[in-house]
């Protein structure tokens, strides 16, 4: 059995993860979220659903036991104290493979005109992201960081990754996408271990996302 706990279970791209992950032989999921009521998916079998806050050490902590994964899909501007806690959570209580979703553009890496639209629109908003991903990967976790393009909600799986380092691709990618990478790691831990990865659509490149 792998025991995965999902941090912001609200979330739309949580929403596609705990679908595909509902009754999946070998999996137990624990759903923290904020406001239980606020749950997009019924709450599958194979889940246990938990109502408390990320920077609620005890909370966090009772969520955190016995779990081999841990999948953070939050935002805020303290976003980065939100990661301190978990990391800090995680080894209090001996977790150790985490995913957690940024966002592109915290490196600076989105090359073109799009890149200069990216910082108009998000670049100040990004900061407390790029805390949060620096504190990762010190923190000596086995860690995978993912930095998604603009979000859309096509129905459709179809992506293409950049690593850290590299001119980031494309300018969207839907959240269906996002999810099915979150799942293959989720089912091969050992995949993106210690990475820091760029999803988008391939032939998404241009000067800003076609939705704007």
């Amino acid at each position: 059995m792998s025991n995965v706990l999902i941090l912001g279970a609200n979330g739309q791209i949580a929403y596609w993860v705990i679908e595909r992950l509902s009754g999946a032989n070998g999996v137990g999921l624990t759903l923290f979220l904020r406001h239980v009521r606020k749950l997009r998916n019924k709450a599958p079998a194979n889940a246990r659903v938990m109502q408390g806050d990320v920077l609620d050490e005890a909370v966090l902590d009772q969520a955190m036991e016995g779990q081999d994964l841990v999948y953070a899909n939050l935002t805020g501007d303290d976003i980065d104290k939100q990661a301190k806690a978990i990391i800090t959570s995680m080894k209090r209580t001996g977790a150790k493979r985490l995913i957690f979703v940024t966002s592109l553009g915290i490196y600076d890496e989105v090359p073109g005109k799009f890149g200069v639209w990216n910082r108009r629109m998000i670049g100040e908003a990004l900061k407390p992201f790029r805390r949060a991903a620096d504190a990762i990967e010190a923190s000596g976790l086995d860690y995978t960081v993912l930095r998604p393009a603009w979000l859309q909600d096509e129905d459709e799986i179809d992506y293409e990754t950049t690593m850290k380092g590299e001119p980031f691709k494309g300018t969207q990618v839907s959240r269906k996408s996002v999810a099915d990478l979150i799942i293959k790691i989720i089912r091969s831990p050992k995949l993106h271990s210690r990475a820091n990865v760029g999803i988008d659509k391939p032939g998404t490149d241009g000067d800003k996302p076609s939705f704007y």
